[in-house]
């Protein structure tokens, strides 16, 4: 089947395109009408770097190529819109695997509110899947940044991490699976393979008066950097208050590796971390609690300075560093 058809009929399979959507895929370029302002980020996941085929079936791979240019959005508080595609498909890719991943998309597009507008279809040595998302609110002042976190500031996380680093170990060492229960595992390794993005609790935060927020894509340690560089300040995490998914630290220790440096420095959680004025966290937990999507916890504070902190229990610091595509 040539380029041309098997783009009709990917096409067919879209759902009707919503109110903001004045001409959807078929034509050279989408036209929307928005309305307020719009976030855009664009993310992209790659075989052999974020994924391997054998792996994770299609689907999943379609759903998180979704999930994790979605989580930019939910990391701005902002609400899920249009999502454009584009497919590098390897000569062994069929056309069933074309259809399994766009079921995987279409997935989560229909549970997010998301509306597939467009894309392109191309050859490449390796899947890859690259997904531009346009995210939705009033006005700009309702979105919120990596830069506004202020000394005084607290600092809280969604959720629980670590998880997809040890995710990652099970995959790539299947023999540490027996250090927890087989739905422990499995559930590790589903946070690698199949993440969620947050977007209720984005938005939740978002209106709670989040003053500074990021996703952790990679790693906590890494993401707060950012954050705290964004924002002129610097952040002081408590290590004990960090919550750990269920088995980390067996799957950790199996492998020989510490349960706190790798859920710090391990990437791909895709929880959130925000700053909030201290007499913000009752309303923001309240508002988490109705998205009924995960927890909050609060983890440190936000000081005058620069860098991130992360203290031991004992009073001693933890040194760690967050992936780095083209790091060392």
């Amino acid at each position: 089947m040539g380029e041309f058809e098997l783009l009709a009929k990917l096409r067919e399979r879209l759902p009707e395109a919503g109110p903001r959507i004045a001409l959807g895929s078929g034509d050279d370029a989408a036209v929307t009408v928005p309305g307020g302002a719009t976030a855009t980020s664009v993310d992209a996941i790659v075989e052999g770097i974020h994924f391997r085929r054998g792996e994770a079936d299609l689907a999943t791979i379609g759903r998180k190529a979704l999930a994790t240019a979605l989580s930019d959005l939910a990391a701005m508080g902002a609400e899920a819109g249009e999502a454009y595609v584009v497919l590098g498909a390897p000569s062994d890719l069929d056309e069933d695997g074309f259809h399994a991943l766009l079921d995987g998309m279409l997935d989560l597009a229909r549970a997010t509110g998301t509306a597939i507008a467009g894309g392109d279809l191309t050859r490449a040595p390796v899947l890859t899947l690259a997904v531009t998302v346009v995210g939705h609110a009033p006005a700009p002042s309702d979105f919120v940044t990596r830069g506004g976190a202020a000394p005084g500031d607290l600092l809280v996380l969604t959720g629980v991490i670590g998880g997809a680093a040890a995710g990652r170990l099970l995959l790539d060492d299947p023999s540490l699976a027996p250090a927890v229960p087989e739905g422990a595992a499995a559930r590790l390794r589903a946070r690698q393979l199949d993440p969620s993005p947050r977007l209720r609790s984005g938005r939740a935060l978002a209106q709670a008066g989040a003053t500074a927020m990021i996703d952790l894509s990679d790693g906590l340690v890494g993401d707060a950097a950012h954050l705290a560089r964004a924002s002129g300040v610097g952040l002081e995490i408590e290590a004990g208050s960090l919550p750990l998914a269920k088995g980390v630290a067996e799957v950790a220790a199996a492998g020989g590796r510490d349960p706190l440096r790798l859920a710090v420095a391990g990437g791909e959680d895709y929880e959130l971390l925000a700053a909030l004025p201290a007499d913000a966290l009752g309303e923001a937990s309240l508002r988490i609690g109705e998205a009924a999507e995960t927890a909050l916890t609060p983890i440190g504070r936000v000081k005058a300075g620069a860098g991130v902190e992360i203290r031991l229990p004992g009073g001693g610091r933890l040194e760690a560093a967050g992936y780095d595509h083209f790091g060392p």
